[in-house]
């Protein structure tokens, strides 16, 4: 094995090292967006309590990340294909973490609402957007994994139907906050876990995007559809 062969074979088991970081990171993410949403339909403050805890596993996990990116690139020099894809690696676990605090911020505002009085039929409407989300995610992660940049497009093009999806749930919390001004503090906490979701299915679009310049070189230059029509009641960023 002559040197340069030599430098490629550790190249790839180094980067094995760090997919399979991502990979895990990934499905620790993936069950706190399911679980963050369990438990705001069950009002089970247990559960949100550790989503809250194990975000710092996620966090971690983007710090490692982050190490052994930086290890790679002083270490083994890599060449332009490679240091785009290590450079994507690093992007990619970034929104990661970005989606896990968002989830981690909805369990925060579930163990407030659970001592307010239900909102009919909310908790379920938020189910099946961050349901939407999940799968949006587990396709993106596979779509990295597989290098599908056809998988990744459609990712990309599935937001706009959590765009929509937000849009009509901000209507349907205006409307129960005007048939019973009771219901306006426990809306506005719902508001701005609606809107956790929605810039979580943002961070899922930007890993497809990423997928996309991985395969093919190119970052998507169409202006992806935005279906927010709300963008001026964004929540703030919570830490």
């Amino acid at each position: 094995m002559n040197e340069t062969t030599h430098i490629a074979s550790a190249f790839d088991r180094d980067l094995d090292g760090i997919q399979a970081l991502i990979m895990k990171m990934g499905g620790l993410v993936e069950t706190a967006i399911s679980d963050s949403a369990k438990a705001l339909e069950m009002r089970d403050v247990d559960l949100a309590a550790t989503v809250r805890k194990n975000d710092k596993l996620i966090d971690a996990l983007e710090e490692e990340v982050a190490g052994e990116v930086a290890r790679v690139i002083a270490m083994r020099s890599p060449t332009a294909g490679d240091l785009r894809t290590v450079l994507s690696v690093l992007k990619i676990s970034g929104n990661l973490e970005r989606v896990g605090d968002y989830a981690k911020n909805m369990a925060k505002r579930t163990s407030v609402l659970s001592e307010m009085q239900p909102v009919n039929g909310t908790g379920a409407s938020i189910r099946r957007m961050t349901k939407l989300v999940n799968l949006m995610m587990k396709d993106a992660l596979d779509a990295y994994i597989q290098r599908d940049a056809g998988l990744a497009a459609d990712v990309r093009a599935r937001d706009t139907e959590v765009d929509q999806m937000y849009n009509a749930l901000f209507r349907e919390f205006l409307t129960h906050m005007m048939e019973d001004p009771r219901n306006i503090t426990a809306c506005m906490h719902l508001h701005f876990i609606a809107k956790n979701i929605e810039r979580m299915g943002d961070h899922v679009t930007s890993i497809a995007e990423q997928v996309v310049y991985l395969v093919t070189g190119e970052v998507p230059d169409d202006d992806r559809d935005k279906a927010d029509s709300t963008s001026y009641m964004s929540a703030p960023k919570e830490d």
